[in-house]
């Protein structure tokens, strides 16, 4: 017993010293920071007064693979670090070669069971960093800070051997006052990075898991006496005509010797030069202390008339100077900033942007670089910008977190409007109130420093117009109280918040992946809040499907004001093969065995990581047009509707094309209509439609450009356009009667006990008696098909048709065409026709399939496909038609349909009908995984052919869908959703050509569940349609 109770005390004490031990503040829930300066905006220094020296470069770097391995003394100074590494700074050491780079989604990378804020202790990696660095010798006297952009997640810092401080929060800047660690000429700067902290339970976003310094830094010197942070809300009143200036500047005064500042001149510049347009002195005034150095504050209100208001359409920039006086009214320091003057409200349930409903024609945007991870140059950012304001993109959700601040300054001045979303998302604790970190206390410290430095660093740019909590993370009282302080610290911004749903919390309704049916609900219900869906639209792969009707139904409605489409680039990395060849990875293709990651679900985007573009980008310009247009039955006026918010039409060109069977006949340009935003005019375009050829099909392709040069928009870009039809009775009978009225030719049919062999004008055709199918096309003895038309049912899996289940649920049409049985091939030859026809049946369905073969006098064949379902319950079938393979020899494409790009049946209004050409080689599409790929729409005919011309014409009666590849559906199809990429494909020289009545819908309203719309289904029901092969000679 006496034994028992020593050795329960001895517990007892061992569990009393390990509590009284402090942990470290990587593992501290209670401890962001330590040491770190308070949090402020991004602004321009004077250059006389301050000045910034780049750390960015090369630094020493030591990589440890577990806490126990890292150099514990390492920031000494003379310590030897000759064997170390060099690494560029900014960059994610995974991007370098150490570590491993995780994708995930919803989970913590480090456990499948999270127990917050446990963090990995042993295998926690950890990155060592040393650079030397020489002060300039004009700084002595300053206030030396250094700025880190961006560090994941957690870091201590050292100068000349002693600890300055600790930060985590890895999307924000840390800064620190260094001045009394450093001395004049040589310092040696040290910085220990660790990939977890417990600041990584707020960090659980869907991307690249990956590590270090990734964002710029730098050493700046101050005046003791400085302008700490300023705030500026350049509003608009007087009906939104007239400008409203709220600034209210921060000093810091450091130290007894500090100059004593008295008052702040501010003044506004209309572009970069004098004089300012205004102008004012703010005596200061004593303020509370803050990190023990004295503060004072200046503040001024004012009117100004007549400002030219920002916005994405107008992105009109002021520069705001301010000069810190002293008390003999000379400067003691000068900041810039630009600001552009707008409001941003919701008012009438509705968001206003300067007193007007705007529609967010947006995407989400990760910081994505093939190449360096999160590390995005400006080059890149400038890129995606461009692409953005070409493709009618106007608004970004900053996807999880705030981004590189110069993001922010290149879409103040280019126009974008932005969300800007604080670095928190906790997805893999789920959303329950007893489990969410959002209901946690414990981590109502680290929600609440997230938020602040997010808005205090970002609030002076005019581009952000909502701010956003976070993303995933659940909801609860860590959520009231970030909605509150933000709406105390900068009332002239709505908040968002998903999952607050129609909350307190939330002043829009942002859901994610609402259907159609979920918005007309909600909007019916006439709320007080616009929707605005901070995702929709899942791009994965092969997607943006029926993205036209989400976009029919929020033109309908005021309240839906439109949404960020999921996402903007595919996060994949570039590798590439012994011989050079680059193609891109994603999760599992780093990961090692045991490694939770969710495969290519990082694959959302609108543009391939080296941002070029996916088909469905051009889809996504197309339903953000801003000016849409009508065609009177007589076709003689245009109605013009200006869908912009501040923008008049008269800034464009309207030009216009009248062609026939795809032949241009006339066209015009001439200046677009004076239509002020959302209202209409009508244009006459003086065209003779009465004297149109009745046989020819005619179409009106009408266009919007811009008529000069803009920023990131080039003179002539199509802005808006739309096709008119203006005889589709041309449509349904021109090929067929080519067919019927061919001139004469002997047409000789023998049979033999395997073949039914017919010749023709040159041509020589057989048909298998057991395959019922035609196996030989030739003139001589040169192929027109080496296999010939073979039923076909299926299509390779698209990334949403693995999310539905799609090759489950439908298994059974997978081998359909090869399951059918033929019954009968008989052959029928009169003096006016010459015929084949075979019937099969499925066996196991019951259904029957019949195909007619009618051979013409010039050696065409007519093939009438006919599909009867054996039961009512069959499932949808995703595609039918039939598949052919030609020789290598014909490349060269041409087509009359839907084009010049991939198209589907709920993806083709981008498609114009036209003519087109292309090589094989360019029709396919390449996506980073591989499914169904380069399908065209309503195509009249098609040609197939070799340099020499000769070749094989395909025409529909009266269309057909169609793919031309040199990838056959085998190479295309795939098992399961991962593991496939662009180099795993066999390339054939073969040309395999689908020739189809249709194909299902590529579906996108999600991933992970979301079937094709019922619209664009291929119900199992009887279907028929015809085709005719023609002979090139």
């Amino acid at each position: 017993m006496k034994k028992t109770v020593v050795f329960l005390a001895a517990i007892m004490l061992v569990q009393m010293v390990v509590l009284c031990q402090k942990l470290p503040e990587w593992q501290d829930i209670d401890v962001v920071e330590v040491n770190r300066e308070l949090p402020r905006s991004t602004r321009f220094g004077d250059e006389v007064n301050s000045s910034i020296l780049s750390l960015n470069g090369k630094w020493k770097f030591q990589f440890s693979q577990g806490l126990a391995n890292r150099p514990v003394d390492f920031y000494v100074p003379g310590y030897n670090d000759r064997d170390w590494d060099e690494i560029e700074v900014p960059a994610n050491w995974e991007m370098k070669g150490y570590g491993t780079p995780i994708y995930t989604n919803v989970v913590y990378e480090w456990t499948l069971k999270p127990n917050p804020p446990e963090i990995p202790v042993e295998d926690n990696e950890v990155g060592s960093y040393r650079k030397e660095v020489v002060l300039p010798a004009g700084w002595n006297g300053k206030q030396i800070f250094i700025h880190f952009g961006a560090v994941k997640s957690a870091f201590y810092l050292w100068v000349n051997g002693e600890k300055v401080g600790y930060s985590q929060g890895s999307k924000t800047p840390a800064e620190f006052n260094i001045t009394s660690y450093v001395k004049p000429g040589k310092n040696l700067i040290a910085v220990e990075v660790y990939r977890w902290s417990d600041g990584a339970w707020l960090e659980c976003q869907d991307f690249w898991r990956i590590s270090g310094i990734e964002r710029e830094v730098y050493l700046e010197a101050r005046p003791a006496t400085h302008i700490r942070d300023f705030f500026c809300i350049a509003g608009l009143t007087n009906n939104y005509q007239d400008g409203l200036i709220d600034l209210n500047v921060e000093v810091q005064r450091i130290g007894k010797q500090a100059p004593r500042a008295i008052a702040v001149k501010a003044e506004l510049f209309d572009g970069k030069t004098e004089p300012a347009i205004w102008s004012v002195i703010a005596a200061l005034r004593p303020g509370s202390k803050k990190k023990g150095n004295a503060v004072m504050t200046a503040e001024v209100s004012d009117v100004l008339e007549g400002v030219a208001a920002w916005s994405a359409e107008s992105p009109r920039l002021y520069r705001l100077k301010l000069s810190l006086m002293d008390d003999q009214q000379q400067p003691i320091e000068v900041v810039e900033s630009r600001l552009g003057f707008r409001t941003s409200e919701i008012k009438y349930g509705m968001l206003m942007i300067n007193g007007k409903p705007v529609t967010l024609k947006g995407v989400n945007r990760h910081e994505h670089d093939e190449y360096e991870g999160h590390v995005v140059s400006e080059e890149m950012m400038r890129k995606d910008i461009e692409l953005m304001k070409q493709y009618n993109i106007n608004a970004v959700r900053t996807c999880h977190y705030p981004n590189d601040p110069r993001w922010y300054e290149l879409c103040d001045e280019y126009g974008l409007y932005v969300v800007d979303e604080a670095n928190i998302e906790s997805h893999g604790m789920g959303y329950s109130p007893d489990r969410t970190l959002a209901n946690n206390p414990d981590f109502a410290r680290s929600h609440m420093d997230r938020t602040m430095r997010m808005v205090e660093r970002d609030k002076n740019h005019p581009c952000i117009i909502i701010w956003s909590l976070g993303n995933e993370a659940g909801d609860g009282v860590n959520f009231d109280a970030t909605y509150d302080w933000i709406k105390q610290r900068d009332p002239s911004r709505p908040v968002q918040y998903e999952r607050a749903t129609s909350g307190r919390n939330t002043d829009i309704f942002c859901p994610m992946y609402a259907r159609i049916h979920d918005m007309i609900k909600y909007v019916e219900e006439h709320p007080d809040k616009p929707l605005i869906q901070c995702e929709y639209a899942h791009a994965m792969g092969n997607s943006v499907g029926n993205l036209m009707d989400y976009w029919e139904l929020i033109e309908r409605y005021d309240q839906l004001q439109g949404g960020f489409i999921w996402d903007w680039v595919d996060q994949g990395f570039v590798r590439e093969t012994a011989d050079g060849t680059k193609y891109w990875v994603y999760g599992g293709d780093y990961e090692p065995e045991g490694q939770h990651h969710d495969g290519s679900f990082c694959l959302n985007g609108l543009v391939f990581p080296d941002r070029s573009i996916h088909p469905g980008l051009l889809e996504v310009k197309r339903a953000y047009q801003y000016a849409s247009f009508e065609l009177n039955p007589l076709g003689t006026l245009l109605k013009v509707t200006n869908n912009y918010d501040f923008t008049n039409l008269k800034d464009f060109d309207l030009s216009w094309t009248l062609s026939a069977d795809g032949v241009s006949l006339s066209s015009g340009r001439q200046q677009a209509p004076d239509v002020a935003p959302g209202r209409s005019a009508f244009v006459k375009l003086g065209l003779d439609l009465a004297a149109m050829d009745p046989v020819k099909e005619h179409f009106l392709n009408v266009e919007l450009r811009s008529k000069k040069e803009t920023p990131m928009v080039p003179a002539n870009h199509v802005l808006a356009f739309e096709q008119f039809e203006l005889n589709p009775s041309a449509l349904n009978t021109a090929a067929l009667e080519a067919f019927e009225s061919a001139g004469a030719g002997e047409i000789e049919l023998t049979e033999t006990k395997g073949k039914v062999f017919v010749k023709v004008a040159g041509l020589s055709l057989s048909f298998d008696r057991q395959t019922g199918m035609l196996d030989s096309y030739l003139v001589g003895k040169q192929p027109l098909l080496e296999q010939g038309p073979r039923p076909n049912f299926w299509r390779a899996p698209t990334e949403n048709d693995f999310g539905n289940h799609m090759p489950k649920r439908l298994a059974m049409w997978k081998g359909f065409g090869e399951e059918l049985q033929l019954q009968t091939l008989v052959p029928l030859q009169t003096e006016e026709l010459t015929m084949l026809m075979a019937e099969y049946v499925h066996p196991a369905s019951a259904s029957t399939y019949t195909v007619h073969y009618t051979i013409g006098r010039q050696g065409e064949v007519l093939v009438r496909v006919q599909f009867i379902p054996g039961a009512d319950d069959l499932p949808e079938i995703p595609r039918f038609g039939m598949r052919m393979e030609l020789p290598a020899a014909f490349e060269e494409l041409t087509f009359y349909g839907r084009g010049p790009h991939e198209n589907y049946n709920d993806r083709k209004h981008s498609a114009l009908v036209g003519l087109y050409k292309s090589s094989v080689d360019e029709q396919y599409v390449p996506y980073i995984t591989n499914g169904e790929n380069g399908n065209r729409t309503e195509v009249r005919w098609l040609s197939l052919t070799s340099s020499e011309g000769k070749g094989l014409k395909i025409s529909g009666i009266p269309c057909f869908d169609f793919s031309a590849l040199h990838y056959s559906q085998e190479t295309l199809d795939r098992e399961q959703r991962d593991g496939a990429h662009t180099i795993d494909l066999e390339k054939s020289a073969k040309v395999y050509l689908n020739v189809d009545h249709a194909q299902m819908g590529v579906g996108g309203d999600n991933s992970w569940g979301a079937h094709t719309h019922v619209e664009y289904k291929l119900k199992s029901k009887p279907l028929a349609y015809s085709f005719i092969i023609s002979p090139i000679l």
